[in-house]
């Protein structure tokens, strides 16, 4: 059944009012940071952080923290006046599919839905925060996960008064073989407990917080019967040798390490 004009101008007037109480509510750190608004806040996503705000999950929306091709991440505060990690998915984002195809394919939880980019996101976004909580379950330190609707994942924040916690690249690491041992550790119940490789690990995606290594950006971690699982974890560690092997630490052999991470299950 179609909608009448009448139908229609009302539904207009009721997304300009809600655009502008979003706007209202989110507090500008920089005038930049609004002008991103039209690239991320389109309908959709601005309709399902009205939903999460009704629901509690958000007050207030400050300015952005990191940006990549497929997402943006932003602070925020809940009704609690609790800090926030909003990770919102570009629901426009052309690279997603090319970037992502190779996470996607052999994944069965993408095998009987519509490929649309938004259908794909959508998933996506939801397979993040399902790895979240298989990671954390398994004693992996990584953002509590709060909330997930659409394209939008609500997460614990990691940081203090809207600063984020420092990559690691961006630390000045007072005892680097305790750092990477953490590191180590937790990659290896990422992989033994919660069946999870992450997939794209590097210093940039390693936060290091109250002296302890923080994991983020699981969207990609794939299950280890992913045929790529392998390769995956090979790289992730050669990623880390890589990072550490000019602080001076002593560090096993690639094919040591990947065992060392595998245990029983290495050939």
């Amino acid at each position: 059944m179609k909608k009448s004009f009448d139908d229609k101008v009302r539904e207009r007037l009721r997304h300009r009012e809600r655009r502008q109480d979003i706007e209202r509510r989110m507090r500008k750190k920089r005038s930049e940071d609004m002008q991103v608004l039209e690239e991320v806040f389109d309908k959709t996503t601005l309709m399902t952080i009205y939903s999460l705000m009704n629901k509690g999950y958000i007050q207030d929306i400050f300015g952005a923290l990191r940006s990549g091709k497929e997402s943006k991440l932003y602070w925020g505060r809940d009704t609690g006046n609790i800090d926030i990690a909003l990770k919102i998915y570009l629901t426009t984002s052309s690279e997603f599919k090319k970037g992502m195809q190779k996470y996607i394919d052999a994944d069965r939880r993408f095998q009987q839905i519509d490929r649309s980019t938004k259908s794909l996101i959508y998933l996506w976004a939801r397979k993040e925060f399902d790895n979240l909580k298989d990671a954390q379950e398994s004693g992996v330190n990584v953002p509590k996960r709060i909330a997930i609707e659409k394209n939008i994942l609500i997460m614990e924040f990691i940081g203090e008064n809207g600063v984020p916690a420092p990559l690691l690249r961006e630390s000045n690491l007072k005892d680097p073989e305790r750092t990477f041992n953490q590191l180590i550790e937790n990659i290896t119940k990422l992989y033994g407990q919660a069946r999870l490789v992450h997939g794209d690990l590097s210093e940039y995606n390693i936060m290091i917080w109250k002296n302890k290594v923080v994991i983020f950006d699981l969207s990609q971690a794939v299950r280890l019967e992913h045929p790529m699982a392998e390769h995956f974890l090979k790289r992730d560690l050669s990623n880390i040798i890589k990072y550490f092997t000019n602080t001076g630490i002593q560090i096993p052999e690639p094919d040591e390490l990947y065992r060392q991470v595998v245990g029983e299950n290495a050939d």
